[in-house]
């Protein structure tokens, strides 16, 4: 009743959702509601003032500068971003990304060997770096100047660069650590900018590179993430740079009306291709250009590299899946083989832990080494396990919720063994299910197009700030199909009893064709559906069961 007192500014609905999402005053529905682009002083991150300094005297002086990024989404966003700013403020820099075969992932000794050797006398990592003390060693031997701007999980132990920006670092006041790896490099373009303003150019501008790598690297969409990417969508609908466009026209995807959802189920799959099948210096040159009709052709290669993707990613899955028939159950799922292809098994892992609800580990194994992606479930901080065998991997790093490895293959076996042994013991007798929250029970005959507004302002939405859902109980199901390239989703029709009938969609819900009940209760969010010029209203279904 206070919280209803307190927003009761607001219609009944948006009370409801924001009081939902933890929000109790006025104050933080207004924050929630209306802040936009970055919150908090960038100078409050540790060594700010120093990296700063440095990238301007190396401006000045016209020494060689590499942008050292990571090949997903958001070291790619990251990179683009840093190496155009610095290119503005005229230095002579060049981006660097490693490719995921052949050097894997992050900082690695020889290639800033061979960076020093062409000249480079400041390197400045993105998205990667916070777990290498070796290369941060090696760049003093080499007198390269190493900057490392990171937002994964730090050791104990600062790497000795010339300076570590990071909100995750110990000893750390900034106000928000869930930032993303491009959120991170934001912030030093925000104080390059500040401390160097050029006329016709502002840190904004790069707003959407910032929504873009936030949504894809699935940090929490909450604070200063959430604020950035509400900016940054903004910018997109306003007016996209060349590659953005290009590569939204392959997806389909109308810009003027982009979502976080877009980005994640449409743009970010699309450039993390490039990087999963060849090299991601691919997606860097679609967003750095400026030619449309380039961009136009790069956007469609990466397209295709999606569908190639896509068939990989089933492919794996199928084998995976075979590998865990044959083992007994367990808290962690492990699957790895010869056959699988090292840019894919992240999407796999993330495949298996969905559709599991468990930690999952998936490997290739090459001749001499495993490399492999995991992914994980909130009950289970994937990162802090592998920190526990450190003395089996080669290198590992990652956070709570993701993390990749390397590991000889012979000491394979023990590793998944002491990992079953760590998930044992922080997961036996939890109840393993992942959890969906509706925000309200309503009948068919309350879902009228003004609610669609007040849905918006929530928006965006994503890891820890879930969607707006609602549920419906007792609906008659009319008619229903399969559809997708494996049949994998679900169609339906559904009607209140009263005549009301909607239309409605269930991504991987295909399985419940086979057991289809008469009357179901649906948890769903209520959308415009666009399809061949022509809107209508939809359920999207995210869950449902046989009605009561």
């Amino acid at each position: 009743m206070e919280v209803e007192t307190a927003l009761g500014k607001y219609p009944f609905v948006l009370r409801r959702l924001l009081h939902n999402r933890g929000i109790t005053t006025v104050e933080e529905a207004e924050r929630y509601l209306n802040w936009e682009g970055s919150l908090y002083d960038p100078w409050m991150l540790q060594d700010m003032e120093e990296v700063v300094e440095r990238l301007l005297l190396a401006v000045e002086r016209g020494e060689q500068i590499v942008v050292y990024g990571d090949y997903d989404v958001d070291g790619v966003t990251a990179t683009v971003m840093m190496v155009q700013v610095l290119r503005r403020l005229g230095g002579q820099v060049r981006e660097y990304i490693p490719n995921r075969f052949e050097e894997g992932y992050g900082l690695n000794c020889e290639a800033l060997e061979g960076l020093a050797a062409e000249g480079a006398q400041v390197v400045v990592t993105v998205d990667c770096g916070i777990r290498s003390p070796a290369e941060a060693h090696l760049a003093r031997k080499l007198g390269v100047d190493l900057i490392i701007s990171d937002h994964h999980e730090p050791h104990e132990e600062v790497p000795a660069a010339f300076g570590v920006i990071s909100p995750k670092r110990p000893g750390n006041t900034y106000p928000d650590t869930n930032l993303a790896g491009v959120g991170v490099a934001y912030k030093i373009v925000e104080a390059l900018l500040t401390r160097r303003p050029l006329e016709g150019c502002a840190a904004e501008d790069w707003l959407d590179l910032v929504a873009v790598g936030t949504v894809a690297d699935i940090v929490p969409l909450v604070g200063e993430n959430r604020s950035l990417v509400k900016a940054g969508l903004r910018r997109m609908r306003q007016g996209p740079r060349r590659g953005l466009a290009s590569l939204a026209g392959a997806a389909e995807i109308q810009l003027n009306k982009i979502t976080a959802r877009d980005i994640g189920f449409g743009l970010g799959p699309r450039l993390n291709a490039a990087g999963r099948l060849e090299s991601a210096l691919a997606s860097f040159h679609l967003l750095d250009e400026e030619d449309g009709e380039q961009a136009s052709v790069m956007a469609q290669h990466l397209d295709d590299q999606n569908r190639q993707r896509q068939d990989l990613t089933l492919f794996m899955q199928r084998v995976a899946e075979e590998q865990m028939a044959e083992r007994p159950a367990a808290h962690l799922v492990f699957a790895a083989s010869p056959e699988f292809n090292m840019g894919v098994v992240g999407l796999v892992a993330s495949r298996l832990t969905e559709l599991y609800y468990r930690p999952s580990v998936v490997g290739a194994r090459g001749e001499e080494f495993t490399r492999a992606s995991c992914r994980s479930i909130p009950e289970f901080h994937i990162t802090q396990a592998l920190d526990e065998c450190a003395d089996l991997l080669v290198r590992h790093g990652g956070h709570s919720m993701a993390a990749g490895l390397t590991v000889r293959n012979e000491n394979v076996e023990e590793l998944v063994s002491r990992l079953q042994e760590i998930a044992h013991r922080e997961l036996d007798g939890r109840e393993l299910k992942p959890v969906l929250r509706a925000d309200l029970a309503l009948e068919l005959r309350d879902l009228r197009p003004e609610l669609l507004p007040l849905m918006d302002q929530i928006e965006p939405t994503g890891m820890a700030n879930h969607g707006v859902y609602f549920v419906s109980r007792g609906l008659q199901v009319r008619h229903f199909k399969t559809v997708g390239r494996e049949q994998q989703h679900l169609r339906l029709t559904v009607s209140d009893g009263h005549g009301l009938v909607y239309d409605a969609i269930g991504f991987r819900l295909g399985y419940w064709a086979k057991q289809m009940p008469e009357r179901v209760d649906l948890l769903y969010a209520f959308e415009k559906n666009v399809y061949m010029g022509r809107e209508s209203l939809q359920l999207n279904v995210r869950d449902l069961k046989p009605a009561a």
